[in-house]
Parts: structure tokens; C-alpha cells; sequence
């Protein structure tokens, strides 16, 4: 029989005695010579009578393995003469792959099928040839790069053009090799793979077309530039095509070129851009000035950036983007350096102060956030401690402290602008703590310019708040009082505020002004957690008085006779704990025989419970419910006690003089013409005079009832003026503050030598800047000082007259 290549083979079949036999196929299997010979092939097939001797013979030959002898062996011989290669082999079939490869370079169908084709390459490298079939596949991929180089240079035209013609042949480049690789599969997998010095066939095809294509310094221009190119006709709203882009982009990062050739000139481009934008907006904005006009413009550019930074990102993002994701940091870092950075000291003093009093949140989160981008929020804060500390004649608070004009809406302007600040800090600012202290740091600076008019008029503002707490809510309230204690953690005469609002307090709980004890507990509970109990004792006493006050007057109700003894007027008495309340004048007033037999009474029974006590009347605190009768008309006037001995005179004599009043009263001028004022010159008129309409009170005054006096109330209130904080009062307050403060500096200084024995100057001066809670000049420490060196407490030392020393 013959094989495909025409060798020959023998088979033979001995007796149970004759050994092994033999066979051999085609050269396909080799073994061992057989020991007895094996007839030739041309000895079987010479005669038919050979042949069926042959089978005859064999015919009753037991199987190998059967009961009837032992087992038999099959042994494979080899050739005895080995199989050759044509000497053409491998020229054909290198041929045949050439062949395949031109074809698919130039488009055509490819001659042989993909099979074919793939099992002539594995043909190749089982018979060793993958050395010289790797050359010369790799000199056929070269020729055919140098001619694709050529073609382009012929076939571009302008860069739009060059753009789509270089994406053509690189798309037709990459599909070729695809096919090509598949051919040569069994190569790159076997051979290539297991020599490291050699390239894959695709990292072959790859730097094949980047050293002779992209590496071309014509084709690399054209590349680059038209996709600069394009990218700039995008920023200016023209259409391109994005995936014309995307697979230009994605080729040189394919090749590795991407960085070392396309990004340096497209981030300069793009800086070079940028900065022309930034400087035209930048003019425009100018022009426009600081005021609404140009904050419209900073609005404006400001979402202009937003979109500029967001189109950027988009660009080097996954879905519309075409640029490489690793872009995009130093490609935002751009635009952010030439559109926020080299801006934004313009920006801030185009806009900035008119959007912070529009109270424009969105543009201020706007600007916010574009100067957290590049590091700029020191900066922002700067700008608005100024806003905050302005003194232009506009809505800040700097203006409203300073204007003594709108001391009356000092806090309430103080507390708007603080909320308006706040909602910024909330809702522009993303609520930074930094912010927050910047914001309080710009408030104190200024609010404690003014001395001691601000902690005043927070006393004030607190005061007429509790007054009128009415039909509010306990949260509303709460909310109120938080936001003074606000202004009040700024100021440092906190001192001056504890002088004010204690004198309020009194007049509040004397004269009934208080419209809710639990609020006035809730304010005195926040003051102590704000400041401590030192702060608070003396006003925690008032309220103990109150209490203890109330208890005793139940007690002279139980007592017996207390009510024939005092007559048919029901009397209310506090009693006053010196060191609790503030200092009163004393005021002397002629009171009726019917008030002096009460206060009689009253003493008595108040010295049998507690003696060794003083009791002095405080007649500026007192009030009275008197009821009077108009022509028939019955009144009940809730007046002061200075007014109720006023009206009380004309019981016995209906028309008087100032003179006679002065007399049977005993008040002195001042007091008697504040009263004579709020009694005959107010809107509500009980008395009358002979003008009217002047309110001066001449000496020659002559005074009688306004029996014409009607209301549409059965109780009238007549407002004192006594009760109202006059000029001289608030003088006195100041002046008492400023007394304590000299005996608190007084104590600090001896407190501080005390325990130091030796100081400096300058060191003790440091000291009681950190020890004193309030503002103090240090040409008034110097005073201070001396005084106490003058009464002997400490001395200078004589060889160094800038040391104090103690004196025990």
C-alpha cells in the first residue's frame, strides 16, 4: 500500500512459534525491527496465489490474548529511509502567506481560505522555520507602513481633511492587522511569545506605524494641530465630530505618543485661550464698575466659568468625552489658573460687596466654590471681614454702630444683619467654621469700637423684648433671646450690659412691666451659663426678693387687724435687698396722711419679724391705682406715686398753683415738671393749665381738673416720665460702671504683684490685658499704677526703673 508521500510499508503476521510481528503505516508510526524477516510488499503483491497463501495461512491463527497460547506483541518499525522536505517548501509556502497579506493590504480577497492559510503558517513552524518567517513578515508589514506614509502625504489636504483621511487609514490599518494576526496566530503564540526579544505581532503593527506614520514630522503637525483645531472651533460653539476626535485621541495612546506629542501643545493652546477669554470678560467687568452694573457682569462670568470648567471635564470624561481621562486634572488646573485665579482679585472688587448686600446666594456659592478650587478662601474671607467692617454710608454694621442717630435700631439693624450673614454662611459659604469666626472676629472689631453704647442698647433691646412677649411662643422666644446673646458674646463691656439690664430687670419687676416670669428666668439662665454665677447673683437676688416679698405680704394678710389698721387701701410692698438692686436716689415726697399711716403699719410689722433692720421708702419706685370721678365719668388712672400725691392734692383744693403744688408735695423742680407734664400736657390730659399747648411749667402755673377728661377705657394708664431712663441716668450708669472697673484693675494690679513679686512693665501690662474682661487703654492702666505706687502697694526698683516691685 502507499502513503500520501509514496514511502512504502510491510506487515507481517507470524505462528504461534515465530516471535513478535510488526506493523508500519505511512511512516506515521516507528518501533523496533521485527526478529524474523517480514516479507517485502512487492513479494505479496506479485502473484494472487502469494496472497491467498498468505491469508490461508494466517486464517487459523489464534487472536492475540486467546486461551489457546500466550499473548503476542505489536512492534512499529521505523523507516529505512527517512522522510525528506521539497527544497521548495518553505519558499511555497511563505509564497502563499506573502500572497495572503498583499491581498489584504490592498483590499482584495484573499486567494486561499483563512484555514489554509493558518495551518501553511503552523507547517512552517513545526519544521522549524518561525525565525525566517517572523523576518520576513515583519520586512512585509514595514514596506507596507512606508507606502501607507506615502499615500497620506499625497492624499491630505487641509486639516479637517488630513484629520479624517489619517483616521481612515489608521481604522483600514488596524482591521488589516486584526486579519493578518489571525493568520499568524500560531507564530505569535508559540514562537513570539516564547522569545523575549521579540515584539507581538500587534506591538509589531503598533510601533511600525508610529515610527514611520506618527513619528513623521509633517503627518505629527497636521495631527496635532487640526485636533487643537478642532477642539478650539468646539469651545466657540461651532459643531465637530466627536468621534472623529475620539479615534485620533485614542491612536496615540494606542501608540504611546499621546502625552510626549499631543498634550503639551493642547494644554498651551488651551491656556493661551483661556487667558484671552479671561481678560476680555475681565475688561468688561471693570468698565462696569462696583456697583449693581458690574455685579451683574461677576454674575455673569461666574456661570460662565461653571459652564467653561464643566465642558472641559466633559471632554476628558467616559461617554461624549474624547480626550484621555489623564488630561483632565492639568487640563481643569488650566482653566481654573486663568479664568479664577489671575480674576479674582477683580471679581472680589467688581462684585463682591454689592452681592453680599443683594444677598445674591447663588452667585456667592458660585464664587465660593470657584475660589475653594484654587486655594482663594483666605482671600474671600478677607473681603468679607471688610464688607463687614465697612464705613461707607450702606446697610453694614460698622454704619449702624457708629451712627448715633440709629442707637434706637442699633441692635435690631445689628441682629437683621447678622441673620442675613448667617444665611449666607449657611447657604454660600457650605457653613466652614472659618467663616463663622471670620464673621464674629469683623462684628466684634467694630461693635466694640463705641465704648459702652452697644452693650447698652443690647440691655435696652433684651429689656423691651421681655416686655412684650406676649402671644409668643416659648421657642420664638428662646430664639430671640439666643440671637442677643449673639451680639452679647461679641461685646466686651459685658459689665456695662449687667449694669443696664439689672437696672431694667428692677423696673420690670417693681412696676409690673414683666409680661413673662418664665422668660425672664430662661434669659437670666442663659446669661449665667454664658458668663458663670459671679455673673448672675445679684440678679438671682432681685428674684429672691420678689419671692420673699410676695410670702410676706401673705403673711400681713393673715395678720390680725392688719386690714382696719390700714384702712380701705389695699397696699403692695416690696422689700429690697441693697446689694441686690441698683443704688436709687432717695427723693422726698410729702405723702398723704392716708400712704404714711400704710407705711407705719408696714414697719412695725416688719421689724417685729426681722429686727435690726433699716427700711428705706424708694417713692421713685412706687405706683398707685387711684379712682377718679370726670364730671360723672368714673376713671380708674394707674399712675406713679409722685403723680398719685399730685392728683391726691386737688381732693381738698380744685384749682392750684406750681408754687402751692411744690409746697404740699415736696418734690423738687425737676420731679415736679416731669410730673406736672405727664399730667397736664400729655395725651392723656387729667389736669388742665391755662396753655395747653405749651409745655413748659412757669412758676405763676396755675392747675385745675379736666372735668372734660373722658377715655374709651375704664382704666387708664398715664405714662410717667420719671420712669423713662433720662440722659443724667444713663451718665450715672456709665459712670458707676467706669468706678468698678477702676476697682477691678486696682485689685487685678495687686492681685498680679502679689503673686509675682517682681514685674516689668510691659510683662504686668500683658497680664492684665489676659485677666481684665474689659477694654481697657493702656494709657489708664499707667494711671492705675501710679495710683496704686502713691498709696504704697508696690514701688519701682532703683536699679531698674522698669521693674515694680511688691511692697508687703
Amino acid at each position: 500500500m502507499l502513503n500520501a508521500h509514496g514511502t512504502s510499508g510491510s506487515m507481517s503476521s507470524g505462528g504461534s512459534g515465530s516471535g513478535s510481528g510488526s506493523t508500519t503505516a505511512g511512516g506515521a508510526a516507528r518501533g523496533p525491527a521485527a526478529k524474523g524477516k517480514a516479507p517485502e510488499m512487492h513479494d505479496l503483491a506479485g502473484s494472487g496465489s502469494g496472497l491467498a497463501a498468505a491469508r490461508a495461512r494466517t486464517a487459523g491463527v489464534p487472536r492475540i490474548g486467546s486461551a489457546s497460547g500466550p499473548a503476542r506483541k505489536l512492534v512499529i518499525k521505523s523507516f529505512k529511509v527517512k522522510p525528506k522536505l521539497p527544497e521548495t517548501f518553505e519558499d511555497d509556502t511563505w509564497d502563499k502567506l506573502r500572497r495572503a497579506v498583499e491581498a489584504i493590504h490592498a483590499r482584495r480577497p484573499v486567494p486561499d481560505g483563512l484555514e489554509e492559510l493558518y495551518k501553511a503558517c503552523e507547517n512552517l513552524c513545526h519544521h522549524n522555520k518561525q525565525g525566517n518567517l517572523y523576518r520576513r513578515l515583519e520586512a512585509v508589514l514595514q514596506e507596507h507602513v512606508v507606502a501607507e506614509l506615502a499615500t497620506l502625504k499625497q492624499n491630505v489636504g487641509g486639516d479637517a481633511n488630513a484629520l479624517r483621511v489619517l483616521d481612515e487609514c489608521w481604522r483600514s490599518y488596524c482591521q488589516q492587522m486584526i486579519l493578518i494576526r489571525s493568520i499568524f496566530l500560531y507564530l505569535d503564540r508559540t514562537y513570539v511569545l516564547q522569545t523575549p526579544s521579540l515584539r507581538s505581532l500587534w506591538t509589531l503593527s503598533m510601533d511600525l506605524f508610529r515610527d514611520h506614520v506618527v513619528q513623521d514630522s509633517e503627518i505629527q503637525r497636521r495631527l496635532v494641530e487640526g485636533i487643537v483645531h478642532e477642539i478650539d472651533r468646539e469651545r466657540r460653539g461651532e459643531q465637530v465630530s466627536r468621534t472623529l476626535l475620539h479615534s485620533l485621541v485614542r491612536m496615540m495612546v494606542d501608540l504611546g505618543v499621546y502625552l510626549r506629542v499631543f498634550e503639551a501643545p493642547f494644554l498651551e493652546t488651551t491656556r493661551a485661550f483661556y487667558r484671552y477669554v479671561g481678560q476680555m470678560h475681565m475688561s468688561a467687568v471693570s468698565a462696569a464698575g462696583d456697583g449693581h452694573a458690574g455685579a451683574h457682569r461677576v454674575s455673569e462670568y461666574l456661570v460662565h466659568v461653571v459652564q467653561r470648567l464643566e465642558q472641559e471635564s466633559v471632554r476628558c470624561g467616559s461617554g461624549e468625552g474624547y480626550l484621555d481621562p489623564v488630561t483632565r486634572k492639568r487640563l481643569i488646573q488650566v482653566v481654573e489658573d486663568e479664568l479664577i485665579r489671575s480674576c479674582a482679585s477683580v471679581l472680589l472688587d467688581a462684585g463682591f460687596d454689592t452681592l453680599v448686600a443683594e444677598q445674591r446666594v447663588d452667585d456667592l456659592a458660585r464664587l465660593f466654590s470657584l475660589l475653594e478650587r484654587v486655594g482663594m478662601l483666605d482671600e474671600l474671607k478677607r473681603r468679607l471681614g471688610e464688607y463687614i467692617k465697612a464705613r461707607r454710608a450702606r446697610k453694614t454694621g460698622a454704619v449702624m454702630v457708629r451712627d448715633p442717630s440709629r442707637d434706637k435700631t442699633m441692635v435690631a439693624d445689628l441682629l437683621a444683619f447678622k441673620a442675613q450673614l448667617d444665611r449666607l454662611l449657611r447657604h454660600a459659604f457650605g457653613g466652614l467654621e472659618s467663616f463663622d469666626h471670620a464673621i464674629k472676629e469683623a462684628i466684634g472689631s467694630f461693635i466694640n469700637q463705641r465704648q459702652n453704647k452697644p452693650s447698652e442698647m443690647i440691655a435696652k433691646y433684651v429689656d423691651d423684648l421681655l416686655r412684650h412677649v406676649k402671644g409668643m411662643t416659648d421657642a420664638e422666644v428662646d430664639a430671640q433671646l439666643d440671637q442677643c446673646l449673639v451680639l452679647f458674646r461679641l461685646i466686651q463691656g459685658k459689665d456695662v450690659f449687667e449694669a443696664f439690664y439689672s437696672k431694667d430687670l428692677a423696673k420690670r419687676l417693681l412696676l409690673g412691666k414683666s409680661a413673662s416670669v418664665d422668660a425672664e428666668k430662661s434669659m437670666l439662665l442663659k446669661l449665667k451659663a454664658e458668663c458663670g454665677g459671679g455673673f448672675t447673683t445679684k440678679l438671682e437676688g432681685m428674684f429672691k426678693d420678689m419671692d420673699l416679698s410676695r410670702e410676706f405680704q401673705r403673711t400681713l394678710e393673715d395678720t390680725a387687724n392688719y386690714r382696719e389698721r390700714i384702712g380701705p387701701i389695699d397696699l403692695t410692698v416690696f422689700v429690697l435687698t441693697a446689694n441686690h438692686w441698683p443704688t436709687y436716689p432717695v427723693v422726698e415726697l410729702n405723702l398723704p396722711p392716708e400712704l404714711l399711716r400704710c407705711q407705719d403699719v408696714f414697719r412695725e410689722l416688719y421689724l417685729l419679724k426681722h429686727k435690726g433692720r433699716r427700711l428705706v421708702w424708694q417713692n421713685s419706685l412706687g405706683s398707685c391705682l387711684l379712682r377718679a370721678h370726670f364730671g360723672g365719668n368714673a376713671k380708674e388712672l394707674q399712675v406713679s406715686l409722685f403723680q398719685a400725691v399730685v392728683l391726691l392734692s386737688f381732693n381738698d383744693r380744685a384749682v392750684q398753683t406750681y408754687s402751692e403744688l411744690q409746697t404740699q408735695t415736696g418734690l423738687e423742680p425737676k420731679e415736679l415738671v416731669r410730673t406736672m407734664q405727664s399730667l397736664a400736657c400729655s395725651k392723656t390730659r387729667v389736669l388742665s393749665k391755662g396753655n395747653p399747648k405749651v409745655k413748659e411749667i412757669g412758676v405763676d402755673e396755675t392747675f385745675q381738673v379736666n372735668e372734660a377728661f373722658s377715655a374709651p377705657q375704664f382704666r387708664v394708664k398715664i405714662n410717667s416720665i420719671q420712669v423713662k431712663e433720662t440722659v443724667e441716668e444713663q451718665e450715672e450708669t456709665n459712670e458707676k460702671v467706669f468706678q468698678d472697673r477702676v476697682f477691678q484693675v486696682d485689685a487685678a494690679i495687686v492681685r498680679i504683684m502679689k503673686t509675682e513679686k517682681r514685674c516689668t512693665h510691659a510683662a504686668l501690662v500683658t497680664k492684665l490685658f489676659q485677666m481684665l474682661r474689659f477694654p481697657v487703654a493702656t494709657e489708664d492702666l499707667k494711671k492705675r499704677i501710679e495710683s496704686l505706687m502713691e498709696r504704697e502697694y508696690m514701688d519701682r526698683d532703683p536699679a531698674d526703673r522698669s521693674m515694680y516691685v511688691y511692697v508687703a
